[in-house]
């Protein structure tokens, strides 16, 4: 479902979220979570909001959050083809498909052009067959992250996974906006981001312009036209606690952490970004 970066960051092995209870609320304040300010409530609260009360909340225009329970799951359809017709299937108290829901809310076009590029591959393949579009469209929905630059003077760098000069060289135009995160997608790097020490690595499309807004319905376009997502290796690592700002002890010592911060690997050269 994720893809791993070092020991506490996301990794191959299941991860299993803390208790509501355990759950430190003061990380719901990292950037991570800058976008989904107005659900805090839902994140905070003591009890876990219900099934109900996320639909009258979030207000999903033509989809519908129902309990995921054996009478649900008898219909014999994969989870994005109930989407089509209106229905996401939701654990309750759950956090992996509260951020789910979240992201629905927040982010509906991408969700949607995501959903449906899956369920066009399901039809136009044998039962059971996965194919590397697919592969790449469920990265993008559990880690992805957009990534907006004004120029592309930075992504040499990260291509080469020089993370000093993109990040340390490189902070003053993250600091300025030059190159910015405009969207953190992925509900497993959410999920993953109740526990402060991991050490996160999201998947990202990358997009040239200014506007955050504009950026992320360019990046639905894109996915709906199936521009982009084609293959998992289109997508580019991105060290999340590494931008400036996003971790406490971001001294020279913790970007010479190789187990996070990985070198690239030979021959890996990753796409232009989406116009």
């Amino acid at each position: 479902m994720t893809d791993a970066a070092a020991p506490g960051a996301v990794g191959r092995r299941r991860f299993i979220a803390p208790a509501r209870a355990d759950v430190d609320q003061a990380c719901f304040a990292h950037p991570l979570f800058a976008a989904f300010a107005d659900y805090q409530g839902l994140m905070v609260a003591a009890d876990w909001p219900t099934i109900s009360a996320l639909n009258r909340q979030l207000a999903l225009s033509g989809k519908q959050l129902v309990e995921q329970d054996d009478e649900l799951l008898a219909d014999g359809l994969h989870y994005e083809q109930r989407i089509e017709r209106g229905q996401i299937a939701t654990r309750p108290c759950n956090w992996h498909d509260l951020f789910n829901a979240l992201v629905w809310a927040r982010y509906p076009s991408v969700k949607a052009a995501l959903n449906a590029r899956q369920c066009q591959d399901i039809e136009r393949n044998p039962p059971g067959e996965r194919t590397r579009a697919q592969a790449a469209l469920t990265q993008f929905d559990e880690t992805g992250v957009i990534v907006r630059v004004r120029d592309a003077s930075l992504l040499h760098a990260w291509g080469r996974h020089d993370w000093h000069a993109l990040f340390v060289d490189g902070a003053a135009q993250w600091r300025s906006g030059d190159i910015a995160v405009s969207a953190v997608f992925g509900h497993a790097l959410m999920e993953q981001a109740l526990l402060p020490s991991r050490l996160l690595v999201g998947k990202c499309v990358v997009v040239q312009g200014d506007d955050d807004a504009q950026v992320v319905d360019q990046v639905a376009q894109a996915i709906a036209r199936a521009d982009v997502l084609k293959d998992p290796l289109e997508l580019r690592p991105l060290p999340l606690m590494g931008i400036p700002g996003w971790h406490a002890d971001q001294d020279h010592a913790f970007y010479q952490r190789i187990e996070y911060f990985r070198p690239a690997r030979a021959g890996r050269v990753y796409p232009l970004t989406v116009r």
